[in-house]
């Protein structure tokens, strides 16, 4: 129970990658905000926050689904507001709700710009800024920023189902966003290092399998795709750092479960 007592907010945690990494952290002992807009499933799109909720009750955790848009501050700022009220303090911050596109420049609008820039960079600048003052206020805590490949990658490390099509290019608003979030990363962990707040970027070496990758890539051979499984024991770890520890990092999960033997 590597975080018995902590509290741990995960965005985008109806599914995938952040399903499994609420799931982690409640299995090591961490209450759980589960926040995400998911209240009811959609075709294509399974999952909510009350059906992770439940299962990490099941697990025998205690967790808090909480409506979430991330496209709205208002709702950002009260889903930290509600974590507090439940449980008094905010120990962990994984950013995780993202939003990708392969639409090539030409064709891409301003609108599905401007909507990956909201979700991707722009809700963990606001979600940052909304729990800091309760970690603060206590003396530490960890902040986990999700990135990607795509931020220091061009090419898709994914094939699709015809090989002579090779590589697809990873869509520019996607990769400048993570790249962006990595900058961010790193310069936010210097500006609250000196609040013992650990801030660090954590991403997959090859695409995860989720509902929501496959459905961006639905041309892809899965044969060499993830699960999220290095993913989730490298997110439990740097839950557990604070600034004097690991801090200002951007780490592949692959590389810190193997160095580390976890």
């Amino acid at each position: 129970m590597f975080l018995q007592g902590k509290v741990a907010i995960v965005t985008g945690s109806s599914r995938g990658i952040g399903k499994a990494i609420a799931l982690g952290l409640a299995q090591a002992g961490a209450k759980v905000v589960v926040a995400a807009r998911s209240e009811t499933e959609r075709l294509g799109s399974p999952g909510t926050i009350h059906a992770t909720a439940a299962e990490i009750a099941a697990l025998g955790g205690q967790a808090l689904a909480v409506r979430c848009n991330v496209r709205e501050e208002d709702s950002i700022r009260g889903m930290a507001q509600q974590a507090l009220d439940a449980f008094g303090r905010i120990d962990v911050l994984v950013n995780n709700a993202g939003v990708a596109s392969y639409r090539p420049f030409l064709e891409a609008t301003l609108k599905e710009w401007d909507l990956i820039m909201d979700i991707d960079l722009r809700a963990p600048f606001i979600c940052c800024q909304a729990v800091a003052p309760a970690m603060i206020a206590q003396g530490g805590g960890s902040i986990i920023n999700i990135s990607s490949h795509a931020a220091n990658n061009i090419f898709s490390s994914t094939l699709g189902a015809d090989k002579e099509a090779g590589v697809a290019l990873i869509g520019l608003a996607y990769g400048t966003a993570k790249a962006g979030l990595e900058r961010f990363t790193w310069g936010l962990s210097a500006e609250l290092g000196r609040y013992n707040i650990a801030v660090n970027a954590l991403k997959p070496l090859r695409p995860v399998l989720t509902e929501g990758f496959q459905a961006q890539r639905p041309d892809a051979d899965l044969s060499g795709w993830a699960t999220p499984e290095d993913t989730v024991k490298a997110a439990v770890f740097l839950a557990g750092q604070d600034a004097r520890g690991l801090s200002g990092a951007v780490v592949t999960a692959e590389e810190l479960v193997r160095r580390l033997g976890l």
